[in-house]
């Protein structure tokens, strides 16, 4: 098999159809750049920036010999000047190899594969390129350059670039000197227009050098931005840059006398910061300003950095069904990278890793344990339900907290669970099939009418609608949706409800008449001003949480002044405790009476007087001798005086008026009496 060998005797006919379509072979044209150009060739953009240089190179050289031989010049400023024409040359000269070096590179790259039609450069390229070499070998043969290769560094560790700029930097400083000085004439003054524009224009590079000098130089001081530097700042530097900013003035405020700028106050510090920490957290202003009066600096950053990371996955072991070891251990062998989440709980477990959706698992659908958050455990703790109990839970959605005192009663008692949003009591429904509670009963009222439906209660719970500024990290939206109505409104709302959550309970319950208060919001109008409010309305005391962690609340903060009792209740945050931020508190209630607007005056009333009395007693001990002396003369007063018998009518009224505040001065200090004694039994 093979190929037949062609006829020799074969008669070839000539080029085929194919062969006629192509043309001859034609050599691209040698890439040479002759020395005369054309004269229709349109120029560059490069071409006439160098012509306009070279235009005022001419008019400076002019306008120098003019002034010379006028004698309107020295000669040190002639020379100067034509110094400075050097180094601004080999500053050009650089640039121009550089570019010379890249189209040769080019040019020896492509020249050999490129067809002719592609090769072809544009005009304005090739009279660029043209002028280049022409200026490059013309100067390379009248002048010897120095060969900054040779060495890299100068004897003070300086490179080549940087001893030109300083050069450079030099001559212009005594160019400015000599003109200032020497010129005064019209001619003179062209020759100084003529440098400062030459100046400017051929030393663009030694400027931008010496800026990045200055710069550094000025990073060791910080200096305190305008605002108007502030808001155009903000559209143009990254995060990191503003994020460098805030720790500067943080620096700056945490030793204020040693490294403020004289002329800013504090104040001017403090805006500034809390501009920067608005754009760089993304909170809105009236936020911020309130988590900067509620914690220090160093805190603060802390607290802020903690809301930008999400709290580990938390879950509670159901002890009605399971141990939290057997739970353990059924979800390493899943898989599941777990440790035990605290000391202060015994159920409690913190997931780390899971390759299966953690929610989804055999032991969640039956029951075994609660996705659940671990600041949620603290208010059920703190309540520390008993077995055979009346507990009720005002605002139970979706169930975590009562499947938890469930748990903590053995399924003994009774649970009145309660939520004003009937869908979501379908998942108060849903979690307790699945979790096995057997001693609830589940209601749709508005809490805050609750007493008059039913009461007797021994415990309350009270987790009450709050603006969630504690779980920023899990809604974010939080950061620029709140604002200072929204939290007057849920502060107004959270004094009826524990108002009427006081209500439901019953004082004389045999181990109980206990309320708690939770939030899930850090702010003081939510919280201790909530406590204090109902300390003054209601017949009750702040008592021991049972919690052996967290921060103590506010007993002042700003304008408000609190009861000293708020030291009992507890605060978590995000930053220290690794949580959701909470507020806990407890109350001991100890009569069923609500009082009258006119009892809690009178209370107060009274209360002012005694420690008045008591605080003057122990200043001035004479007084209580002058007083008596003046009673013993007022009763002489009268007997001396037989004419004028309405004085002795005066001193029985007043009598009568000074025993009733006696007697309402010793009840009170008895019910004070009373209420220390109760607190040291319990």
């Amino acid at each position: 098999m093979g190929r037949n060998q062609r006829d020799p005797d074969r008669v070839v006919r000539g080029p085929g159809p194919k062969s006629r379509r192509q043309k001859d072979l034609a050599m691209p044209k040698n890439y040479d750049i002759t020395e005369e150009q054309e004269p229709n060739k349109k120029i560059s953009s490069r071409a006439k920036v160098r012509a306009k240089k070279r235009d005022l190179k001419k008019q400076l050289l002019t306008s120098l010999v003019e002034a010379k031989a006028e004698k309107k010049v020295g000669l040190t400023f002639a020379n100067s000047i034509l110094e400075t024409f050097e180094e601004a040359d080999k500053i050009e000269e650089e640039d121009e190899i550089k570019e010379e070096e890249t189209l040769q590179l080019l040019s020896d790259d492509d020249s050999d594969d490129m067809p002719d039609d592609e090769f072809d450069l544009d005009d304005d390229d090739d009279h660029v390129e043209a002028e280049i070499r022409d200026r490059v070998i013309g100067e390379m043969r009248g002048e010897d350059h120095e060969d900054d290769s040779s060495d890299d560094e100068g004897e003070d560790g300086e490179l080549p670039i940087e001893r030109k700029t300083k050069q450079v930097l030099q001559k212009r400083s005594q160019l400015s000197k000599l003109v200032s000085g020497d010129c005064n004439d019209n001619s003179a003054q062209n020759l100084r227009s003529h440098a400062y524009l030459f100046d400017k224009s051929y030393s663009h590079r030694a400027v931008k050098e010496n800026n990045i000098q200055t710069n550094i130089a000025e990073t060791e001081t910080f200096v305190l931005p305008s605002g108007q530097e502030i808001e155009k700042e903000n559209t143009l530097l990254f995060k990191n840059h503003i994020h460098q900013r805030i720790k500067d003035v943080v620096a700056v405020l945490s030793d204020f006398g040693n490294k403020r700028d004289p002329e800013r106050t504090r104040k001017d510090y403090v805006n500034v910061l809390r501009k920067d920490l608005c754009t760089y957290y993304s909170y809105n202003d009236f936020l911020l300003s309130k988590f900067m009066d509620m914690f220090p600096l160093t805190e603060l950053i802390a607290f802020l950095e903690a809301n930008e990371v999400n709290r580990p996955i938390t879950i509670r072991t159901n002890t009605l069904k399971t141990k939290r070891r057997d739970l353990a251990q059924a979800l390493i062998s899943r898989g599941v990278n777990l440790d035990p989440l605290a000391k202060w709980t015994k159920v409690g477990l913190v997931v780390y890793e899971s390759p299966v959706p953690i929610g989804a698992t055999p032991e969640y659908l039956a029951g075994h344990y609660m996705i659940q958050g671990a600041s949620s455990f603290v208010p059920v703790m703190a309540l520390a339900p008993q077995p055979g109990e009346r507990v009720l839970d005002m605002c139970a959605a979706p169930g975590g907290k009562t499947t938890y005192i469930a748990q903590l009663m053995k399924n003994s008692g009774f649970i009145f669970v309660n939520d004003i949003n009937k869908a979501r009591l379908k998942a108060v429904v849903g979690n307790m099939h699945r979790m096995g509670v057997s001693n609830s009963v589940i209601s749709n009222y508005d809490a805050r009418s609750f007493p008059t439906i039913m009461g007797n209660f021994s415990r309350v719970l009270l987790d009450a609608p709050c603006s969630g500024t504690g779980v920023i990290s899990k809604d974010p939206s939080v950061k620029t949706s709140k604002d200072d109505s929204d939290i007057t409104k849920c502060s107004h709302l959270q004094k009826e409800l524990i108002l009427a959550a006081i209500d439901s309970c019953n004082a004389q319950a045999q181990n109980g008449g206990y309320i708690v208060y939770c939030t899930c919001s850090v702010m003081v109008e939510e919280n201790e001003e909530v406590v204090n409010y109902a300390l003054k309305k209601r017949n009750v005391k702040l008592v021991q949480t049972g919690l052996e962690f967290g921060v103590e609340g506010f007993c002042k903060y700003r304008q408000y002044r609190f009861h000293p009792s708020l030291k009992q209740t507890r605060r978590f945050y995000p930053h220290s405790h690794n949580m959701d931020g909470f507020f806990v508190a407890k109350f001991k209630k100890f009569s069923n009476k609500i009082p009258s607007s006119d009892d809690v005056k009178e209370k107060q009333e009274v209360k002012e007087t005694v420690t008045d009395e008591s605080a003057s007693d122990a200043a001035d001990p004479s007084t209580s001798t002058d007083q008596d002396t003046e009673d013993k003369t007022s009763k002489k007063r009268p007997k001396e005086s037989d004419d004028n018998p309405t004085p002795v009518k005066k001193a029985k009224t007043n009598k009568k008026k000074q025993g009733k505040k006696k007697s309402k001065i010793s009840e009170t200090k008895k019910e004070i009496s009373e209420e220390k004694r109760r607190e040291k039994k319990s």
